[in-house]
């Protein structure tokens, strides 16, 4: 046993060597046999003695541990495969031969494969980890690739004609019986110059700010095109990091489409491009085609359109603004962005564009373009460009009807700004001319009669908007944006934002009233005869009992503009004389959310809503365009019934007609029978309250004045069942564009918007509406009901009175016991009596009785604006980022 232990142990059968020596030795063959072939069995298993019988000629004996350790040692031998041998597992000697067994390994070599992967003759990870060969082999194949397919494509695009996409055509606009209003211009502004004639400063301002590496680089900023392609095909936002070359090549020969396709293109045309020109040549195009806003193509243009001198005139601190225009014009013009408001956006706009002016001028010094002297000079003062002008057949009206148009092709369109003042679209309008000139004249006629800005500082910088909209339909069919470009005036008044609306916001506040209720109805809408409390300077009190405070802590009080004592009158009534103290706690008790609400549905933007809901949001501290109330205005009259208003019906462009303009849809934004109770209170307003003079129009209408605080406006928004019109007057400063207040203007104390804007208001509705019928308003029911507010006193009957038998003992009063109501002025006609009722308090109209009103109401009073004076956002028709 100790012997055998210390010899060393062979695998079953020997593996090759043993079958060779079997080949050679039957004798050792026998040895190794297996059990069942000849031999005894120690010759299986191996012998245990030690004498000379049971050697071999090789010295060698089998190891003990069977046929399961024989195998793997062959496995292990073979690269941890079993192997079947060609002869069906027998050793070599075939059926009969030596080295027969089962589970011997097979000698026969690997078959060789084309990728060794996973690799062979390897264990464990290692099999996964490729070869060098295999590795070097598949870059080699894919860089390969790549530059077959960069060399295909280079081959298959070539260099377009130079200017195809970019032909000079003219935007033709048409009024809405299709005849033409204007084309504007007679094509592109663009005049090409030649490289000499750019100053270096502006060359080297837009290599310093856009593509430093110009002179060195192919053409192709290869990283830059990679990101872009990636972030598109991801849905991101579209990028740029192209190179000058690649501008001038989309500028001169693509589309300005932001797509995979154009980015290839371009990526291809500017290698070309970059062996076929100069650096100098590419620069020169590049400037010569570039935007640089107010309808500016190429360096010439711009300079003319921004400083009024040739480009070979600039100076450097002028170039690093033009150059900043680059990055995108409609964002960095310091007079504003005429998309949106200029008004609006100037301030905004100006810091964008001196801040990159100053950082182009440190750039530019940085890189040796400019001296130290140079730079110091140029960084002393932002160069102010010019103001907008106008552009040839754009005057009067026509340019803020093409204003408004082309709005409203951008915001409802693929089509950019750019590619809109390249020209090549007809622009068909819902504007009627004669409506248009109507208005028009309309302002012209009541600014001659009433103001004299020669003789009256007060007259002077008065300015109106106006706006007239179809209900139920939502056409824009007239405006009034202002004096016009060729004075000087670049901002569209019907358009704007900024100016209050004061009263003529109480009838969203009814209208939330009668539709949700208030706090105390269990959402049962409130009835516009509930009784609130008129007086001058009251608390405002929140659900809670609490009453608002001031930033100091102080309570806050409402305002009226009189101090008269008006008690407990009806909402009716409060809307008649337009007084603020009932509006403002209706208001907080509807909730002032769902009177915004209420006003968004009707078509006012949300932006333009005074954000920070405040007591005074009630009586109009927002600033929607003169469009959007004409718009909202005309849902009472289409009876709740809303349409967004448009302007434009229909885009062709090359003959083909763009999709986006179809008429917009109607939404439902109040129940039928508020809509139409509404419409009746504001005929009170016309008929017996603060409205009177535009019963001039000698048909049914109803309407709201409204007047802010400190009379920075006044505003009057009327309606028939036919048209829906708004007229705002104001002053403003030209310089900051900041509100003046009109005391004094026209040389009467305050203006109302019972006054001029009334009367604008009516001569424009004679003209536009002469030879129509007149079809009245669909009849009110009655609404909700009587929710008095706290502290109403309870209705009592009439007291009987006796005449007494001697006058002298009629009980008298002393004066200061007494207060004495105007004299009745007015008698309120109502069509409904059970809308008649008397409001007791002050009030001494009944049914088909006499009303008390002071003689001077209309304002929304100190608390108007209070918290925020200007109110809201942007005003606009189409809304921005919302539109």
């Amino acid at each position: 046993m100790s012997e055998h232990r210390r010899k060393p142990q062979q695998p079953q059968g020997g593996g090759r060597a043993a079958a060779r020596r079997g080949q050679s030795d039957p004798s050792a063959g026998r040895r190794a046999a297996p059990r069942g072939a000849t031999g005894s069995p120690s010759d299986s298993y191996g012998s245990r003695s030690s004498g000379s019988d049971s050697q071999g000629s090789g010295g060698e004996e089998r190891p003990y541990g069977g046929r399961a350790e024989a195998r793997r040692a062959a496995q292990k031998n073979t690269g941890g495969r079993r192997r079947t041998p060609d002869n069906g597992g027998r050793g070599p000697g075939g059926p009969a031969g030596p080295g027969r067994g089962r589970g011997r390994a097979s000698t026969a070599p690997d078959k060789k494969r084309l990728i060794d992967y996973p690799r062979a003759n390897r264990f464990g990870w290692r099999r996964w980890v490729p070869s060098w060969k295999l590795a070097s082999g598949l870059c080699i194949t894919f860089f390969g690739s790549l530059v077959a397919l960069v060399g295909v494509g280079y081959a298959m695009v070539g260099v377009p004609d130079e200017n195809t996409a970019a032909k000079s055509q003219n935007n033709v606009y048409y009024w809405a019986d299709g005849k033409q209003m204007v084309a504007t211009g007679t094509g592109i502004n663009r005049q090409n110059v030649t490289i000499d004639q750019i100053p270096k400063a502006m060359q080297y301002s837009v290599i310093s700010a856009e593509n430093k590496s110009f002179y060195t680089d192919p053409g192709v900023d290869f990283k830059g095109i990679a990101r872009a392609l990636v972030n598109m095909a991801q849905g991101g936002q579209t990028q740029g990091g192209s190179t000058i070359t690649q501008q001038f090549v989309k500028n001169t020969y693509l589309s300005q489409d932001q797509t995979v396709t154009r980015k290839f293109k371009e990526m291809f045309i500017s290698v070309k491009v970059g062996t076929k020109f100069t650096k100098q040549e590419i620069l020169q195009g590049y400037l010569n085609t570039s935007y640089f806003g107010r309808g500016a193509y190429g360096i010439q243009a711009a300079a003319q359109t921004y400083y009024g001198v040739d480009a070979k005139e600039l100076k450097p601190s002028q170039c690093a603004v033009l150059a900043a225009l680059l990055k995108g014009a409609t964002y960095y013009d310091p007079a504003g962005n005429p998309d949106i408001d200029p008004a609006a956006t100037k301030d905004a706009n100006y810091k964008r564009s001196h801040d990159r002016w100053g950082w182009i001028l440190g750039e530019m010094h940085k890189d040796q373009h400019l001296s130290d002297a140079e730079y110091q000079t140029a960084i002393k003062k932002y160069p102010e460009p010019q103001g907008r002008k106008a552009v040839k057949g754009m005057t009067g009206q026509i340019s803020y009807l093409a204003d408004t148009a082309k709005k409203y092709v951008l915001a409802h369109s693929k089509v950019t700004e750019a590619q809109f003042d390249k020209g090549g679209f007809q622009i068909y309008t819902t504007f009627d001319k004669d409506k248009v000139n109507a208005l028009n004249a309309a302002v012209n006629k009541v600014q001659k009669a009433r103001l004299d800005p020669k003789h009256r500082d007060k007259d002077k910088y008065v300015q109106f908007g106006a706006a007239s909209v179809v209900p139920k339909d939502g056409a824009i069919v007239a405006l009034y944006g202002g004096a016009g470009y060729e004075n000087n005036h670049f901002t569209n008044n019907a358009d704007t934002s900024g100016v209050p609306v004061g009263s003529t916001w109480k009838p969203f506040v009814l209208a939330a009233a009668m539709q949700e209720g208030t706090y105390k109805t269990d959402g049962e809408g409130v009835s516009p005869l509930s009784k609130y409390n008129g007086d001058d300077n009251l608390k405002v009190r929140r659900p809670d009992g609490t009453y608002y405070l001031n930033k100091d802590n102080s309570i806050f009080r409402q305002r009226n503009e009189s101090g008269y004592p008006w008690g407990y009158i009806s909402l009716r009534k409060a809307m008649e004389q337009s007084v603020n103290t009932p509006f403002v706690q209706l208001g907080v008790d509807v909730g002032l959310t769902k009177v915004r609400d209420m006003a968004h549905a009707s078509g006012i933007l949300t932006d333009s809503m005074l954000q920070g809901l405040n007591p005074s949001f009630a009586i109009g501290t927002s600033t929607p365009s003169a469009i959007r109330m004409a718009d909202a205005y005309a849902t009472f009259a289409a009876s709740g019934e809303h349409v967004d208003p448009y302007s434009v019906t229909a885009v062709k462009e090359d003959g083909q007609e763009l999709s986006g303009f179809d008429k917009p849809k109607s939404t439902r934004a109040m129940e039928e029978n508020v809509a139409n109770n509404v419409t009746d209170v504001l005929q009170n307003v016309i008929q017996n309250g603060t409205g009177t003079n535009a019963k001039a129009l000698g048909r049914t209408a109803a309407g709201k004045t409204g007047t802010t605080d400190s009379n920075k406006s006044a505003w009057f928004v009327g309606y028939t069942q036919q048209l829906s019109t708004s007229v705002a007057m104001f002053r403003e400063n030209p310089k900051d564009a900041e509100l003046l207040s009109m005391n004094g203007t026209a040389g009467v104390a305050s203006i109302h918007g019972g006054d001029i804007p009334t009367s604008v208001w009516t001569e424009y509705m004679l003209a536009a509406l002469k030879g129509k019928s007149d079809p009245g308003f669909p009849d009110a029911t009655k609404i909700g009901q009587v929710a008095d507010e706290a502290g109403a006193p309870s209705p009592t009957p009439s007291p009987t009175i006796t005449p007494s038998e001697t006058p002298s003992e009629t009980p008298s009063t002393t004066p200061s016991e007494t207060v004495t109501p105007p004299s009745p002025s007015v008698t309120e006609s109502c069509r409904f009596a059970w809308n008649c009722q008397g409001d007791g308090g002050t009030d001494a109209g009944g049914t088909g009785g006499t009303t008390s009103s002071p003689s001077a109401t209309e304002s929304t009073g100190e608390g108007d604006t209070r918290g925020n004076a200007n109110g809201g956002g942007n005003g606009n028709l189409f809304g921005g980022p919302n539109g």
